[in-house]
């Protein structure tokens, strides 16, 4: 199993940045890639980045967000640059494990806000 804990969420002001943290424990080793997410109230939990060789990225986020895994620590970041209201969301991680075919387990999510 996999377990994963978030941390990094806070309250900032357009054009702030903040950056997410995201530490895996357990059977790392079977973890094929990570991603985030998030999901604002009222509206259904998007995709904002997988890592990877060729790391996705959601257009609305693309050039202000990067991903990046440090394996040593079994932690993955997501930096958020340059930040807008609209980013306001729970943030959640996921892993996807090697022949699971989807992407879990989740970690608890962590509140990013926005202010104009």
């Amino acid at each position: 199993q996999v377990q994963l804990v978030e941390s990094g969420g806070g309250s900032v002001q357009a054009g702030g940045s903040l950056r997410l943290s995201c530490a895996a424990s357990g059977r790392t080793f079977t973890i094929y890639r990570m991603g985030w997410f998030r999901q604002a109230p009222g509206k259904e939990r998007e995709s904002v980045a997988y890592s990877g060789e060729i790391p996705f990225y959601a257009d609305s986020v693309k050039g202000r967000f990067t991903i990046s895994r440090d394996n040593a620590k079994d932690t993955t970041y997501l930096e958020m640059t340059s930040l807008k209201p609209e980013d306001t969301a729970v943030y959640y991680c996921a892993a996807f494990v090697y022949g699971s075919g989807s992407w879990g387990p989740w970690g608890q999510g962590t509140q990013v806000t926005v202010s104009s």
